[in-house]
């Protein structure tokens, strides 16, 4: 199943059912308004999308129409959560080496994690306004999970069971305030704007066997101002999802509508290329001294997205441009 979210001019948006070929939608009313009131009541509403959403995809829905992507916020707009993981060690490692910083005790056993800012998600073609070029604007390619209700000290091997929906983010990052962050050890703030994310959400056996080990196994496709960027597949995640949640509950509950993302999508292999900038830099630098590729400068675009074996897209694109933030 896929949802998405239309903007409306409210802030929460009005949730809406999309093919699995992203070319059509129906409303979801009147089983449930928002994507955070059907996570809340996910047990209840389910079954009755399901149905609906199969019907869409015979065709026999008579009030469907075109999905527009333009038209659509993040699938959850804004969350009461937004937690970060950095779950590919080869992302953390390249950074280490390349630039220099303390390994992080722990780090192959115990994931990285920090709390983002979740109440201004941005919609997959939605401008990316920020203040300045000279804060080191980069993308992050991630994917993400929205959970139900999961009690405190959860096990992960319990924590499956409240992955109810998978996205796609871009984690959008300002390098020049990162490595200040990080010295004051009390996690990021302004190094993290807004994170962006595609079009839909979905259930994870619109993936079918790509979703397995609590990972999605598919190349993120990186395209800056429209040349090949990088295509790391998620299947490398040293921490799976289920990991990440057992982290995130270790002493609180995580409440419905939580989102978990798995950090930068990154693999050993330098050939498939990269999902930030950050992590091209670190190549060029081990490989040729210095860094070569600069960050994101404004009117530049980002596009990316994911397709199944297929060569279908999953989750829509993300396709947007970095612009200065108005005053």
């Amino acid at each position: 199943m896929k949802l998405g979210t239309l903007k409306n001019g409210t802030r929460d948006g009005k949730l809406v059912v999309v093919s699995r070929d992203l070319r059509r939608a129906v409303h979801a009313r009147p089983i449930v308004s928002t994507m955070q009131d059907a996570i809340e009541n996910w047990a209840e509403v389910e079954l009755p999308l399901r149905a609906l959403y199969d019907a869409l995809n015979a065709g026999t829905v008579p009030n469907a129409f075109d999905f527009d992507p333009v038209a659509a916020a993040a699938p959850l707009p804004r969350a009461y959560q937004w937690c970060d993981g950095s779950a590919f060690l080869n992302h953390g490692r390249l950074m280490e080496k390349a630039f220099g910083i303390a390994p992080v005790s722990d780090f192959e056993t115990v994931p990285l994690m920090y709390q983002g800012a979740s109440d201004d998600f941005l919609g997959p073609r939605d401008d990316v306004p920020l203040p300045s070029e000279a804060h080191g604007i980069d993308f992050e390619g991630e994917y993400a999970i929205l959970v139900d209700d999961v009690p405190m000290g959860c096990a992960a091997g319990q924590a499956a069971s409240h992955i109810k929906l998978l996205l796609q983010v871009n984690d959008v990052s300002l390098r020049a305030f990162t490595p200040v962050e990080m010295k004051k050890g009390f996690g990021f703030l302004h190094a993290k704007p807004s994170s962006s994310f595609a079009p839909v959400a979905v259930t994870p056996d619109e993936l079918g066997s790509a979703w397995r080990e609590g990972r999605v196994h598919l190349p993120l496709n990186v395209r800056w101002n429209g040349e090949w960027f990088g295509h790391p597949n998620g299947g490398e995640m040293n921490f799976s999802f289920p990991q990440l949640i057992a982290h995130a509950a270790a002493t609180r509950r995580l409440r419905a509508g939580t989102v978990i993302g798995s950090g930068t999508v990154s693999n050993a292999d330098p050939r498939v290329g990269s999902a930030c900038i950050a992590e091209r830099r670190a190549l060029e630098l081990l490989e040729q001294g210095k860094p070569l590729t600069g960050f994101m400068r404004f009117g530049d675009t980002v596009r990316m997205e994911v397709l199944d074996a297929s060569g279908r897209g999953v989750f829509g694109a993300i396709d947007q441009t970095v612009v200065p933030a108005l005053p």
